[in-house]
């Protein structure tokens, strides 16, 4: 399989092998509307195998999203075929209408109009890292 360089845009390298459509959904990426391409189950020697996106159009991507979907992955740069930056997502302290509360008592889910909070939990994190809970009923996100 080939897939070629691209001109101008940017490469989501390091995905977890099969997250790569869970990315474009939370970061809002159209694939029927965006010029891209989907490399999955790539091998790789620090992952075993690994997703990446190329994406050739200027979208700007939210690293701190990406980092809820894909901590491990990174964001290359590219303007007229070369890697001009390299970017590492960072976990967010506070997510905002990102993720939904379960929670089919709390607030968020009887009462219109209040934002979907969320708090990045430290020292309780579960095993891909990170726990993050709703900050009004505590109730953990499924990411």
């Amino acid at each position: 399989m080939q897939v070629t360089s691209i001109t101008d845009g940017i490469i989501i390298d390091h995905v977890p092998a099969g997250r790569s459509l869970k990315v474009l959904d939370f970061l809002g990426i159209d694939p029927r509307k965006t010029r891209l391409a989907l490399i999955m189950n790539a091998q790789s020697p620090t992952f075993g195998t690994k997703d990446i996106i190329k994406i050739e159009s200027d979208v700007v991507v939210d690293l701190n999203i990406l980092a809820l979907v894909a901590p491990s992955a990174t964001v290359n740069v590219v303007r007229e075929g070369e890697i001009i930056s390299k970017e590492k997502p960072a976990l967010p302290l506070h997510v905002t209408n990102v993720i939904t509360c379960v929670n089919p008592r709390c607030v968020t889910s009887t009462e219109r109009g209040i934002k979907q909070q969320f708090h990045l939990v430290r020292g309780h994190e579960d095993a891909r890292g990170m726990q993050y809970r709703c900050d009004y009923c505590d109730e953990e996100a499924k990411l």
